[in-house]
């Protein structure tokens, strides 16, 4: 990026959904500073079956924050689909990056601009923070999640000759002209778009940084069904190498 790191237009997008308890505590959790500096919050609630919506709502009028703006789908999207809907929106207000923050508090707010640090010296179009380079176990990561996490990223590390800590946590800062470079639109609407993101980036060579977070895991509702995650990421692998081989064209790997 060419800017300066005080002209850097950044918006952090929370995707919801079903988060009415958790969504005001990761508000207040978010850095008075980070609030005060970035140009937009924008909380995409995907049709919420709890008023997480209204909440939202709510907090944004309580607390006077005129750069917190909330949406809804008019259906559920997606966890991808939500991210998608969230990209194109940065894109189109002109920011140059954008943080994705869980509503459902499991990642730290207060390392908000910690991630955006590499984006500041201009050394990242991508950065995540990962929870396995920072000691998930003792922050309450349940072991088949750990254990499922640990052989994915190795099954991907070998295939991508790429050697990420991990390839699946939600909390990421993306550049916005890096974004415009991926066609993130054929990624998948489920959760493995987080997966499929990466493989775009990797094969368009743009800088992805890693740095280490702390895990939490309390009592929030989880919607991942992790087996089925486990085959949708490894399906994306294979599909990844059947398109590198040439035996069949997979447009969202098509990345010259």
């Amino acid at each position: 990026m060419s800017e300066s790191p005080g002209q850097l237009k950044i918006a952090i997008f929370i995707p919801t959904y079903n988060a009415a308890h958790t969504l005001p505590l990761v508000l207040d959790r978010i850095p008075e500073d980070v609030k005060s500096r970035v140009e937009e919050i924008f909380i995409v609630d995907n049709a919420s079956a709890d008023n997480t919506y209204l909440i939202g709502v709510g907090y944004k009028n309580e607390k006077g924050m005129h750069n917190l703006n909330i949406y809804r789908n008019d259906k559920n999207l997606g966890y991808g689909g939500s991210q998608k809907v969230a990209y194109r929106y940065a894109i189109e207000r002109g920011y140059d990056a954008v943080v994705m923050l869980h509503g459902d508090a499991q990642y730290a707010p207060e390392k908000i601009a910690y991630l955006l640090e590499p984006f500041e010296k201009g050394e990242a179009d991508m950065v995540f923070g990962s929870r396995i380079a920072g000691l998930p176990l003792k922050g309450g990561m349940p072991l088949h999640r750990f254990l499922g996490n640990r052989f994915l990223s190795t099954v991907q590390n070998y295939i991508l000759d790429w050697n990420l800590s991990e390839y699946h946590s939600g909390f990421r800062v993306f550049g916005c002209e890096a974004l415009k470079k991926v066609p993130f639109h054929l990624c998948s609407d489920d959760y493995h778009f987080d997966t499929e993101i990466l493989v775009q980036f990797k094969l368009k060579g743009l800088r992805v940084v890693e740095r280490p977070i702390p895990t939490h895991y309390g009592n929030e509702r989880s919607y991942v069904n992790v087996w089925r995650y486990g085959l949708d990421v490894l399906y994306a692998m294979a599909e990844y190498v059947l398109h590198q081989r040439g035996i069949r064209k997979v447009d969202k790997f098509d990345i010259k």
